[in-house]
């Protein structure tokens, strides 16, 4: 009898989640390993939000809370929607989760099944569509080329909805790519998806606080309050707060279907971890200081990487607008061979041989929809950077 459900044949591993691990598994052998593959900042979580879990701990607040976040929770998290982005929300229609990907896979999970389509723009981030294959529907990849800032065109939109879409999936910043939308851009989409009333929207604004060059950030029910009622607005404090670890997201959007993503979470995680939701309050309604000069040290980065990339023979790297990930394209080594006489004929064999050769561990495009390039996370030191990028330089002269 199989033990196994044949659901679970529609998805693989998360590609750079096993990189991180495999990064892990080679330093724990005691191997120099410089690992690029994480999407977690190198800062600490700020000291007052240590604080206010130290006073939740002191006071007892250890129990269940409510499913989808306590109450306080759910006004701090308006709150930042008010203060933020200009939107209002009801506390019915705000909920918490144990991550920013608990609430997408909880949207996806109630609302997509066979027969449904979600667009998801290339490169993407490596769990959208292995979410909704899991639900049973259809992702639909649109390709988002460098030349355009790897951004979707309104006309490919337009070609790409079908009656039976449901979703489209909006990241910006974007992981892998770093590419923002400017209130025009954003506008432009929403143009089209006004002509297609059956397509909601999901958009990911987890990297909202890590913008370049001056930047605006700005989100889609914000831009087009007409979409307001069908787009459900996802971020968490992972990445701004540096709070990876505390697995606390949350997202806002229409009371219906807020209704039904916490029915179903409250058959899976139940309630986020109690001392998590007081870590969050404190990160969303105390001190922001912190946040843009922690934007300025990863543009810092960029800036540096994204030269030391440009000047390698073989590789050409775009300049993200936001998010601390470079997604450079290795077209110009594709063909080439390895010393041991290994063709490199994908991206998936050149981060292989970086692995192998310098025990540098990206992670490659394909598995964020796009080839032949690679991604490499800029959220570490300079120092780490720099010889992750002298690595890279080395592996890519000695290919024949």
């Amino acid at each position: 009898m199989q033990l196994i459900a044949d659901r679970l044949n529609r998805i693989k591993p998360s590609p750079s989640s096993m990189a991180t691990q495999r990064s892990r598994a080679l330093k724990a052998a005691g191997h120099d390993v410089v690992g690029l593959t994480a999407g977690e900042p190198d800062f600490d979580t700020a000291p007052n939000v240590i604080d206010a879990v130290m006073r939740a701990l002191a006071a007892s607040r250890t129990k269940y809370t409510d499913i989808g976040g306590a109450a306080d929770l759910k006004a701090a998290i308006r709150e930042k929607f008010r203060r933020e982005n200009q939107l209002e929300y009801s506390q019915s229609e705000v909920m918490a989760s144990t991550g920013g990907k608990q609430v997408i896979f909880n949207a996806l999970m109630a609302t997509v099944q066979a027969g449904v389509e979600v667009i998801v723009p290339a490169p993407y981030y490596v769990s959208y569509p292995d979410i909704v294959s899991l639900a049973g529907g259809t992702p639909v990849a649109v390709l988002c080329p460098a030349d355009q800032g790897f951004r979707l065109q309104p006309e490919d939109l337009e070609r790409a909805i079908t009656p039976r879409t449901r979703w489209l999936i909006l990241n910006a910043p974007n992981n892998p790519s770093g590419a923002v939308y400017s209130r025009e851009q954003l506008r432009a989409l929403a143009d089209v998806l006004v002509r297609h009333p059956q397509v909601w929207v999901l958009t990911d604004d987890i990297y909202e606080h890590i913008l370049f060059d001056g930047r605006e950030f700005c989100t889609m029910a914000q831009v087009a309050p007409e979409l307001k009622d069908r787009t459900l607005t996802v971020n968490g404090v992972s990445k701004a707060y540096a709070m990876t670890g505390w697995r606390l997201g949350y997202g806002a959007g229409p009371e219906e279907l807020i209704k039904a993503m916490t029915k179903l979470q409250s058959q899976s995680t139940s309630n986020p971890c109690s001392v998590s939701q007081a870590a969050a309050i404190e990160a969303l309604l105390g001190p922001q200081d912190y946040v843009p000069q922690r934007s300025r040290i990863f543009e810092q980065r960029r800036d540096a990487v994204v030269a030391w990339l440009n000047a390698i023979e073989g590789v050409a790297c775009h300049s993200p607008d936001g998010a601390f990930y470079v997604f450079p394209s290795c077209a110009g080594l594709i063909g080439r061979k390895t010393p041991a006489g290994k063709v490199i004929a994908t991206d998936e064999d050149f981060v292989l041989y970086l692995l192998d050769e310098e025990k540098l561990a990206g992670v490659h495009g394909a598995a964020y929809g796009v080839t032949p390039y690679f991604r490499f996370s800029f959220a570490t030191s300079l120092q780490v950077l720099e010889e992750g990028c002298a690595r890279l330089a080395r592996a890519c002269a000695r290919l024949g």
